[in-house]
């Protein structure tokens, strides 16, 4: 993790944060949580936010992906979601003393902002305009989240496996042929399986030619077939 200066990596005027929060701020307002705001590189696997952790601030990801990681009081990591850039996270801590109820890690080169918590509460105190507006910023990674769970809990591993399949292709990578930035553990991880499980798993979408499955990288060949499989669960 390194400390970069701004203007050598990231342009505020084309932040999406910045254009939706300047609607309820004045340009003064935006420049003292600016002046608070820290902006950094993650590679992968580096925290961005750590369970159990005190933090205070928030997460806006410029650039990169990002998994949200729980880990049980048994050791086992749960994967709650994979995430985009430009998205705004950890809002949960603001509500939660400003303790870390997930982790926030790359899974590949990533730009963050880090927002000070205390300086954005004054001003949704201020405005309960920006208080909705930061909410549906925020709602996106809990949906799907929500959806990964019911999956787990109501599909077997084979729709479990075509769910992540689904939306690794059409909200992560958009496209239906696409190179892995998970492992096959980390997918094992979201699917709430074994990693023996999500291999063999994929080499039978592969005879199956459902999908074409070479190292880290996925080609879906039959979507509408993939769909039917995490529809029987």
């Amino acid at each position: 993790m390194q400390e970069t200066k701004k203007e050598s990596w990231f342009n505020c005027d084309v932040c999406i944060f910045k254009q939706t929060i300047c609607h309820f701020i004045t340009d003064e307002e935006f420049e003292s949580l600016f002046e608070a705001t820290q902006q950094l590189k993650f590679k992968r696997n580096e925290y961005i936010m750590k369970q159990g952790a005190k933090s205070d601030y928030i997460v806006y990801l410029s650039k990169g992906r990002v998994k949200m990681n729980s880990e049980t009081d048994s050791g086992k990591n749960i994967i709650l979601t994979i995430t985009n850039a430009p998205i705004l996270l950890g809002g949960a801590i603001m509500l939660n003393d400003s303790i870390n109820i997930f982790s926030i890690i790359a899974i590949e080169d990533c730009d963050v902002c880090l927002i000070n918590i205390d300086i954005l509460k004054s001003f949704i105190i201020k405005n309960g305009e920006l208080s909705l507006k930061l909410l549906e910023f925020l709602s996106g990674m809990f949906k799907d989240s929500i959806y990964n769970f019911i999956s787990l809990a109501h599909k077997q591993v084979n729709g479990r496996i075509a769910d992540i399949l689904i939306y690794l292709s059409k909200t992560i990578y958009h496209s239906n042929n696409f190179t892995l930035t998970i492992t096959r553990k980390e997918i094992a991880e979201f699917a709430g399986c074994s990693q023996e499980n999500v291999i063999h798993t994929l080499t039978r979408f592969h005879k199956d030619e459902i999908i074409r499955s070479e190292g880290k990288s996925i080609e879906i060949l039959d979507m509408d077939k993939l769909i039917k499989i995490s529809k029987i669960g």
